[in-house]
Protein backbone atom coordinates (compact mmCIF):
# COMPACT_ATOMS: atom_id res chain seq x y z
CA UNK A 1 0.00 0.00 0.00
CA UNK A 2 2.61 2.54 1.14
CA UNK A 3 0.26 5.44 1.91
CA UNK A 4 0.52 7.37 5.19
CA UNK A 5 -2.70 8.65 6.68
CA UNK A 6 -2.79 12.32 7.68
CA UNK A 7 -5.09 12.32 10.70
CA UNK A 8 -4.80 16.11 11.12
CA UNK A 9 -7.09 16.53 8.13
CA UNK A 10 -9.96 14.52 9.58
CA UNK A 11 -12.02 17.61 10.51
CA UNK A 12 -11.58 19.17 7.05
CA UNK A 13 -14.53 19.16 4.66
CA UNK A 14 -13.49 17.10 1.65
CA UNK A 15 -14.69 14.20 -0.46
CA UNK A 16 -11.23 13.59 -1.95
CA UNK A 17 -9.17 10.71 -0.59
CA UNK A 18 -6.01 12.36 -1.94
CA UNK A 19 -6.47 15.23 0.53
CA UNK A 20 -6.49 12.84 3.48
CA UNK A 21 -3.34 10.95 2.49
CA UNK A 22 0.16 12.27 3.17
CA UNK A 23 2.19 12.55 -0.07
CA UNK A 24 0.72 9.72 -2.17
CA UNK A 25 2.79 8.66 -5.17
CA UNK A 26 1.68 10.11 -8.50
CA UNK A 27 2.59 9.96 -12.18
CA UNK A 28 2.35 12.76 -14.74
CA UNK A 29 1.40 12.84 -18.42
CA UNK A 30 1.18 16.10 -20.41
CA UNK A 31 1.12 18.14 -17.16
CA UNK A 32 -1.81 16.03 -15.92
CA UNK A 33 -1.20 14.27 -12.62
CA UNK A 34 -2.64 10.81 -11.93
CA UNK A 35 -2.71 9.38 -8.40
CA UNK A 36 -3.87 5.86 -7.57
CA UNK A 37 -4.59 5.10 -3.92
CA UNK A 38 -5.54 1.65 -2.65
CA UNK A 39 -7.05 1.78 0.82
CA UNK A 40 -7.20 -1.34 2.97
CA UNK A 41 -9.70 -1.71 5.81
CA UNK A 42 -7.48 -0.07 8.45
CA UNK A 43 -6.48 2.91 6.28
CA UNK A 44 -10.05 3.46 5.12
CA UNK A 45 -11.35 3.50 8.69
CA UNK A 46 -8.76 6.08 9.77
CA UNK A 47 -9.90 8.63 7.19
CA UNK A 48 -13.59 7.68 7.29
CA UNK A 49 -13.65 6.32 3.73
CA UNK A 50 -14.60 2.94 2.34
CA UNK A 51 -12.03 0.35 1.38
CA UNK A 52 -11.19 0.47 -2.32
CA UNK A 53 -9.26 2.12 -5.13
CA UNK A 54 -9.31 5.90 -5.51
CA UNK A 55 -7.96 7.36 -8.75
CA UNK A 56 -7.46 11.12 -8.93
CA UNK A 57 -6.76 13.09 -12.12
CA UNK A 58 -5.50 16.65 -11.58
CA UNK A 59 -5.35 19.12 -14.47
CA UNK A 60 -5.55 22.77 -15.50
CA UNK A 61 -8.28 24.62 -17.38
CA UNK A 62 -10.65 22.26 -19.27
CA UNK A 63 -12.28 25.22 -21.02
CA UNK A 64 -9.26 25.01 -23.33
CA UNK A 65 -10.19 22.46 -26.02
CA UNK A 66 -6.75 20.85 -26.43
CA UNK A 67 -6.28 20.43 -22.70
CA UNK A 68 -9.80 19.07 -22.34
CA UNK A 69 -9.04 16.40 -24.96
CA UNK A 70 -5.85 15.39 -23.12
CA UNK A 71 -7.74 15.06 -19.83
CA UNK A 72 -10.52 13.08 -21.52
CA UNK A 73 -8.02 10.63 -22.96
CA UNK A 74 -6.55 9.94 -19.52
CA UNK A 75 -10.02 9.81 -17.94
CA UNK A 76 -11.10 7.12 -20.44
CA UNK A 77 -7.94 5.12 -19.84
CA UNK A 78 -8.39 5.19 -16.05
CA UNK A 79 -12.12 4.44 -16.21
CA UNK A 80 -11.55 1.45 -18.50
CA UNK A 81 -8.86 0.24 -16.12
CA UNK A 82 -11.27 0.46 -13.17
CA UNK A 83 -14.07 -1.28 -15.07
CA UNK A 84 -11.67 -4.10 -15.85
CA UNK A 85 -10.47 -4.32 -12.25
CA UNK A 86 -14.02 -4.90 -10.99
CA UNK A 87 -14.58 -7.49 -13.75
CA UNK A 88 -17.11 -5.60 -15.88
CA UNK A 89 -17.48 -7.47 -19.19
CA UNK A 90 -18.21 -5.99 -22.61
CA UNK A 91 -21.79 -7.27 -22.55
CA UNK A 92 -22.49 -6.15 -18.97
CA UNK A 93 -25.50 -3.88 -18.54
CA UNK A 94 -24.83 -0.44 -17.05
CA UNK A 95 -26.91 2.04 -15.08
CA UNK A 96 -25.55 5.61 -14.99
CA UNK A 97 -26.81 7.86 -12.19
CA UNK A 98 -26.40 11.65 -12.15
CA UNK A 99 -26.57 12.75 -8.53
CA UNK A 100 -27.25 16.33 -7.48
CA UNK A 101 -29.62 19.23 -7.95
CA UNK A 102 -29.84 20.53 -11.51
CA UNK A 103 -31.19 23.88 -10.24
CA UNK A 104 -28.04 24.56 -8.21
CA UNK A 105 -25.08 25.26 -10.53
CA UNK A 106 -22.26 23.79 -8.39
CA UNK A 107 -24.41 20.70 -7.71
CA UNK A 108 -25.62 20.21 -11.30
CA UNK A 109 -22.70 18.14 -12.64
CA UNK A 110 -24.49 14.79 -12.34
CA UNK A 111 -27.75 15.80 -14.08
CA UNK A 112 -25.79 17.60 -16.84
CA UNK A 113 -23.72 14.49 -17.51
CA UNK A 114 -26.90 12.40 -17.78
CA UNK A 115 -28.27 14.79 -20.44
CA UNK A 116 -25.24 14.00 -22.62
CA UNK A 117 -24.92 10.29 -21.85
CA UNK A 118 -25.81 7.72 -24.51
CA UNK A 119 -28.61 5.37 -23.44
CA UNK A 120 -29.35 2.24 -25.45
CA UNK A 121 -31.62 -0.04 -23.41
CA UNK A 122 -34.76 1.06 -25.29
CA UNK A 123 -33.06 0.07 -28.56
CA UNK A 124 -32.20 -3.34 -27.11
CA UNK A 125 -35.85 -3.87 -26.20
CA UNK A 126 -36.76 -3.35 -29.87
CA UNK A 127 -33.92 -5.63 -31.00
CA UNK A 128 -32.22 -2.69 -32.71
CA UNK A 129 -28.97 -2.39 -30.74
CA UNK A 130 -25.96 -2.52 -33.03
CA UNK A 131 -22.81 -4.46 -32.26
CA UNK A 132 -20.24 -2.43 -30.37
CA UNK A 133 -22.84 -0.75 -28.16
CA UNK A 134 -23.56 -1.80 -24.59
CA UNK A 135 -27.00 -1.83 -22.94
CA UNK A 136 -27.16 1.30 -20.81
CA UNK A 137 -29.79 3.41 -19.12
CA UNK A 138 -29.43 6.64 -17.18
CA UNK A 139 -31.27 8.57 -14.51
CA UNK A 140 -30.99 11.87 -12.62
CA UNK A 141 -33.01 11.09 -9.46
CA UNK A 142 -32.75 14.56 -7.92
CA UNK A 143 -31.93 15.06 -4.25
CA UNK A 144 -33.79 13.99 -1.13
CA UNK A 145 -34.88 17.58 -0.49
CA UNK A 146 -36.75 17.52 -3.81
CA UNK A 147 -38.19 14.01 -3.76
CA UNK A 148 -38.58 13.26 -0.07
CA UNK A 149 -37.04 9.86 -0.79
CA UNK A 150 -33.56 8.75 0.23
CA UNK A 151 -31.62 8.71 -3.07
CA UNK A 152 -29.84 5.47 -2.20
CA UNK A 153 -33.18 3.74 -1.59
CA UNK A 154 -34.56 5.06 -4.87
CA UNK A 155 -31.55 3.73 -6.79
CA UNK A 156 -31.79 0.39 -4.96
CA UNK A 157 -35.40 -0.04 -6.11
CA UNK A 158 -34.37 0.67 -9.72
CA UNK A 159 -31.48 -1.79 -9.49
CA UNK A 160 -33.79 -4.47 -8.07
CA UNK A 161 -36.27 -3.89 -10.90
CA UNK A 162 -33.96 -3.31 -13.88
CA UNK A 163 -31.16 -5.64 -12.70
CA UNK A 164 -28.09 -3.94 -14.23
CA UNK A 165 -24.65 -5.50 -13.78
CA UNK A 166 -22.99 -2.30 -12.51
CA UNK A 167 -23.69 1.32 -11.60
CA UNK A 168 -21.72 4.49 -12.37
CA UNK A 169 -22.60 7.56 -10.31
CA UNK A 170 -21.55 11.13 -11.07
CA UNK A 171 -21.65 13.82 -8.41
CA UNK A 172 -20.25 17.20 -7.44
CA UNK A 173 -17.79 16.99 -4.54
CA UNK A 174 -16.18 19.27 -1.97
CA UNK A 175 -12.45 19.96 -1.72
CA UNK A 176 -10.26 21.30 1.06
CA UNK A 177 -7.99 23.10 -1.44
CA UNK A 178 -8.74 26.01 -3.77
CA UNK A 179 -6.26 24.55 -6.26
CA UNK A 180 -8.41 21.47 -6.89
CA UNK A 181 -11.80 23.10 -7.43
CA UNK A 182 -12.95 22.27 -10.99
CA UNK A 183 -9.47 20.89 -11.68
CA UNK A 184 -9.75 17.37 -10.29
CA UNK A 185 -11.66 14.22 -11.16
CA UNK A 186 -11.90 11.41 -8.60
CA UNK A 187 -13.17 7.95 -9.47
CA UNK A 188 -13.49 5.10 -7.02
CA UNK A 189 -14.90 1.58 -6.86
CA UNK A 190 -15.89 2.20 -3.23
CA UNK A 191 -19.14 4.04 -4.00
CA UNK A 192 -20.20 7.37 -2.52
CA UNK A 193 -21.96 9.07 0.39
CA UNK A 194 -23.83 11.96 -1.30
CA UNK A 195 -23.40 15.31 0.47
CA UNK A 196 -20.74 14.11 2.91
CA UNK A 197 -18.23 16.81 1.94
CA UNK A 198 -20.63 19.64 2.81
CA UNK A 199 -21.89 18.12 6.05
CA UNK A 200 -25.13 16.76 4.57
CA UNK A 201 -24.29 13.08 4.58
CA UNK A 202 -26.90 10.76 3.07
CA UNK A 203 -27.12 6.98 2.87
CA UNK A 204 -24.25 5.51 0.87
CA UNK A 205 -24.52 4.21 -2.68
CA UNK A 206 -22.16 1.27 -2.88
CA UNK A 207 -21.83 -2.43 -3.65
CA UNK A 208 -22.73 -3.18 -0.02
CA UNK A 209 -26.10 -1.47 -0.50
CA UNK A 210 -26.92 -2.27 -4.15
CA UNK A 211 -25.36 -5.72 -4.39
CA UNK A 212 -23.52 -4.87 -7.64
CA UNK A 213 -20.27 -2.98 -8.37
CA UNK A 214 -20.46 0.81 -8.12
CA UNK A 215 -17.99 3.29 -9.61
CA UNK A 216 -18.36 6.83 -8.28
CA UNK A 217 -17.03 9.72 -10.38
CA UNK A 218 -16.86 13.22 -8.97
CA UNK A 219 -15.42 16.69 -9.41
CA UNK A 220 -14.93 19.13 -6.51
CA UNK A 221 -16.96 22.24 -7.34
CA UNK A 222 -16.99 23.90 -3.90
CA UNK A 223 -14.50 24.69 -1.14
CA UNK A 224 -15.12 25.99 2.38
CA UNK A 225 -14.09 29.42 3.66
CA UNK A 226 -11.58 27.95 6.14
CA UNK A 227 -9.70 26.34 3.27
CA UNK A 228 -9.74 29.57 1.25
CA UNK A 229 -8.30 31.59 4.14
CA UNK A 230 -5.71 28.92 4.89
CA UNK A 231 -4.65 28.72 1.24
CA UNK A 232 -4.45 32.53 1.08
CA UNK A 233 -2.06 32.54 4.03
CA UNK A 234 0.04 29.86 2.30
CA UNK A 235 0.17 31.90 -0.91
CA UNK A 236 1.07 35.01 1.09
CA UNK A 237 4.07 33.17 2.57
CA UNK A 238 5.13 32.03 -0.89
CA UNK A 239 4.65 35.52 -2.31
CA UNK A 240 6.82 37.00 0.43
CA UNK A 241 9.53 34.36 -0.07
CA UNK A 242 9.59 34.95 -3.82
CA UNK A 243 9.90 38.71 -3.41
CA UNK A 244 12.66 38.32 -0.82
CA UNK A 245 14.68 35.96 -3.05
CA UNK A 246 14.24 38.07 -6.19
CA UNK A 247 14.24 41.65 -4.91
CA UNK A 248 17.81 42.32 -6.09
CA UNK A 249 17.30 40.51 -9.39
CA UNK A 250 17.40 43.12 -12.26
CA UNK A 251 14.84 41.10 -14.27
CA UNK A 252 12.46 41.24 -11.29
CA UNK A 253 12.64 45.05 -11.23
CA UNK A 254 12.13 45.42 -14.99
CA UNK A 255 8.91 43.37 -15.01
CA UNK A 256 5.72 43.48 -13.00
CA UNK A 257 7.70 41.64 -10.33
CA UNK A 258 5.65 38.47 -9.91
CA UNK A 259 5.86 35.19 -11.78
CA UNK A 260 2.79 33.29 -10.57
CA UNK A 261 3.98 29.86 -11.69
CA UNK A 262 7.23 30.33 -9.77
CA UNK A 263 6.13 32.05 -6.60
CA UNK A 264 3.40 29.55 -5.67
CA UNK A 265 6.12 26.91 -5.34
CA UNK A 266 8.52 29.08 -3.33
CA UNK A 267 9.26 27.75 0.18
CA UNK A 268 9.48 30.15 3.11
CA UNK A 269 11.71 29.96 6.16
CA UNK A 270 10.12 29.53 9.60
CA UNK A 271 11.64 32.78 10.91
CA UNK A 272 10.04 34.69 8.03
CA UNK A 273 6.64 33.12 8.77
CA UNK A 274 6.94 34.30 12.37
CA UNK A 275 7.89 37.82 11.22
CA UNK A 276 4.72 38.02 9.12
CA UNK A 277 2.12 36.47 11.47
CA UNK A 278 3.82 36.08 14.84
CA UNK A 279 2.51 33.11 16.84
CA UNK A 280 0.22 32.03 13.98
CA UNK A 281 3.34 31.87 11.80
CA UNK A 282 4.71 29.05 13.97
CA UNK A 283 1.82 26.76 12.95
CA UNK A 284 2.14 24.30 10.07
CA UNK A 285 -0.39 24.27 7.23
CA UNK A 286 -2.72 21.73 8.85
CA UNK A 287 -2.65 23.54 12.21
CA UNK A 288 -3.40 26.86 10.52
CA UNK A 289 -6.39 25.40 8.68
CA UNK A 290 -7.68 23.76 11.85
CA UNK A 291 -7.40 27.07 13.75
CA UNK A 292 -9.38 28.94 11.08
CA UNK A 293 -11.99 26.17 11.02
CA UNK A 294 -12.39 26.42 14.81
CA UNK A 295 -12.85 30.19 14.50
CA UNK A 296 -15.33 30.27 11.60
CA UNK A 297 -17.41 27.14 12.16
CA UNK A 298 -19.05 28.00 15.52
CA UNK A 299 -20.24 31.40 14.23
CA UNK A 300 -21.61 29.97 10.99
CA UNK A 301 -19.14 31.73 8.67
CA UNK A 302 -17.40 28.66 7.24
CA UNK A 303 -19.33 29.11 4.01
CA UNK A 304 -19.11 26.79 1.01
CA UNK A 305 -17.87 28.79 -1.99
CA UNK A 306 -17.81 28.18 -5.74
CA UNK A 307 -16.05 30.17 -8.53
CA UNK A 308 -18.01 32.92 -10.31
CA UNK A 309 -17.57 31.24 -13.73
CA UNK A 310 -18.94 27.93 -12.41
CA UNK A 311 -21.78 27.63 -14.93
CA UNK A 312 -19.39 27.74 -17.90
CA UNK A 313 -16.80 25.40 -16.37
CA UNK A 314 -19.38 22.87 -15.16
CA UNK A 315 -20.74 22.63 -18.70
CA UNK A 316 -17.27 21.76 -20.04
CA UNK A 317 -16.66 19.26 -17.25
CA UNK A 318 -19.99 17.56 -17.91
CA UNK A 319 -19.07 17.27 -21.60
CA UNK A 320 -15.72 15.72 -20.72
CA UNK A 321 -17.18 13.18 -18.30
CA UNK A 322 -20.18 12.21 -20.44
CA UNK A 323 -18.00 11.72 -23.53
CA UNK A 324 -15.50 9.76 -21.43
CA UNK A 325 -18.22 7.46 -20.08
CA UNK A 326 -19.73 6.99 -23.54
CA UNK A 327 -16.40 6.04 -25.10
CA UNK A 328 -15.49 3.78 -22.18
CA UNK A 329 -18.74 1.82 -22.32
CA UNK A 330 -19.36 1.64 -26.07
CA UNK A 331 -16.72 0.39 -28.50
CA UNK A 332 -18.19 2.10 -31.55
CA UNK A 333 -18.15 5.62 -30.13
CA UNK A 334 -15.38 8.11 -30.78
CA UNK A 335 -16.50 11.60 -29.82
Amino acid sequence: MGHEIDLKNKAVRTDLAIELIDKPKASEIDNIKITNINLDEAQAKEINKKKGTYTTIEFEDVTDYDNKQKVKKIFIKELKKMLKSIKIKEDSVGLIIGLGNEKSTPDSLGPLVIEKTLVTNHLYLYDDLQKGFRRTCALAPGVTGQTGIETSSLIKSIVDSFKPDFVITIDALASSSVERVNKTIQMTDAGINPGSGVGNKRKEISKDILGIPVIAIGVPTVVDAASIVSDTIKYMYQHFAYQKDNYNNPAFKLTSGINYLKYIKNPIQMEDKEKILGIVGTLNENQTKQLIYEILNPIGYNLMVTPKEEDFVIDKLSELISQGINESLHKNINS
